[in-house]
């Protein structure tokens, strides 16, 4: 403030203390509750200032950002940075006015400019990690950067910012220079990296997932360790935030990703296709070969009664040009139930609306073992989204099962109480 603005100040607050003094106060007492009354109104004062100021800062911002593109500026207010910000010029004429107010006692002046100065550190960090926010809400709303762990570089931004305001605040309490305090801590170097072990660790592993492009916030991760199998919430500096399926959350280390095996799911999800694989256990003893008889009957099924035509007359020629009669079933070469099952299963995958024609497709035998020999089912959908996912498949299988018997195989299944029942009956007989 300007010196004919003090001195006003200063013959007020003398005039009202005189005032107090001729109302019957002793000199002392006169000090004191003009001092106090001083100090109130000037509170006062600068409060209505600080408020005054955020209203019409906060105006101007929003008229502001009523023309502009960008939504920093909307971020802006939704971090009330005007009403901070407007906090400054009183912080400042109060910081001013000490002296004058203090003017009797002047032991506490320095007190009472160290607590403003703490105050004025206080507030700069405020503003600067409500702008750090707002930039990195900013960010958000960019394609670019949605699915980036901004939240991390935020929280490391913040904790210099604390660590600065804090050597600050050390050095402006206790009069001692920032780098003596400094070279103090270099000794406690090994505890502050205990302190900080799982900040530091999570900062490095949030430079290696973003930098490898690892995992983005809406993946689908699972990490079988930790119990996480859903869709990633937020990457922060110390945990990434796992909403499961069952709209539990599951909270794991950040470092975690790095040091652990855990499973992304994002490049099925972009395919545009997503994997089945899964097995029919066949029995070993209902496989054989098929009669002639049989071979008719399954020409009804319309889908593989041409490959059945191809095959019938390939094995035809076969079997002429080597003079063998087919009296001996083994010699030569014969059409088998699991074979035309296989094909069928392949041809029907093949016309089926749900399985991706432009992936991987086929139908293999698995090497034989005690449940059986096992036909694996590979392909894929053309749905990623997990129920339409499991409709297809089941579709799929509930057919699969329930035409099986038409070509005289039989699916293994563990034997159940009629199993037991019936084991003294008869084998069939062909």
């Amino acid at each position: 403030m300007s010196g004919t603005g003090s001195w006003g100040l200063a013959k007020l607050k003398d005039g009202f203390e005189l005032f107090l003094e001729r109302a019957g106060l002793s000199e002392q007492m006169a000090g004191l509750l003009a001092l106090v009354v001083f100090a109130a109104v000037l509170g006062i004062l600068l409060t209505l200032l600080s408020i005054l100021l955020a209203r019409a800062l906060t105006a101007a911002l929003k008229r502001f950002s009523t023309g502009t593109v960008t939504e920093f500026d909307d971020h802006l207010l939704d971090m009330s940075v005007p009403r901070y910000v407007a906090r400054i010029i009183p912080l400042v004429i109060g910081y001013r006015l000490i002296p004058l107010v203090l003017r009797e006692t002047p032991e506490l002046i320095e007190g009472a400019q160290r607590l403003f100065n703490v105050f004025f550190i206080i507030l700069v960090v405020r503003i600067a990690r409500a702008v750090l926010i707002a930039g990195r809400d900013t960010l958000n709303d960019m394609p670019a950067f949605r699915d980036k762990p901004l939240n991390s570089y935020v929280q490391v931004a913040s904790i210099v910012l604390y660590i600065i305001a804090g050597l600050l605040l050390f050095s402006l309490l206790t009069g001692k220079s920032v780098v003596a305090f400094l070279t103090a801590m270099g000794a406690a170097s090994a505890v502050l990296l205990l302190i900080f072990k799982d900040a530091i660790l999570g900062f490095v592993a949030s430079i290696q997932i973003s930098a490898n492009d690892m995992v983005r916030q809406g993946d689908w991760i699972t990490i079988p360790r930790y119990g996480a199998d859903g869709d990633v919430t937020e990457i922060n500096l110390t945990t990434v935030k796992v909403e499961n399926f069952d709209r539990t959350i599951t909270t794991v280390p950040t470092y975690a990703l790095i040091s652990d095996s855990f499973q992304n799911w994002r490049g099925m999800q972009e395919s545009g296709g997503r994997r089945i694989k899964r097995s029919i256990l066949i029995k070993v003893n209902s496989i054989r070969f098929l009669s002639d008889a049989e071979i008719e009957a399954l020409k009804q099924i319309r889908i593989i009664a041409p490959f059945i035509e191809e095959r019938s007359a390939e094995i035809k020629a076969y079997n002429h040009e080597r003079g063998l009669d087919g009296s001996m079933p083994a010699n030569g070469r014969r059409m088998t139930n699991i074979g035309l099952y296989r094909k069928y299963i392949d041809l029907y995958l093949a016309q089926h609306p749900g399985i991706h024609t432009h992936m991987t497709r086929m139908v293999r035998q698995m090497p034989s073992n005690e449940l059986g020999v096992p036909l694996e089912v590979y392909c894929f959908t053309k749905t990623t989204e997990w129920v339409a996912y499991e409709g297809v498949m089941s579709d799929i299988f509930d057919h699969l099962f329930a035409v099986h018997t038409f070509f005289n195989i039989v699916i293994f299944e563990r034997p159940a109480a009629d199993d037991v029942r019936g084991m003294n009956s008869p084998l069939p007989t062909e």
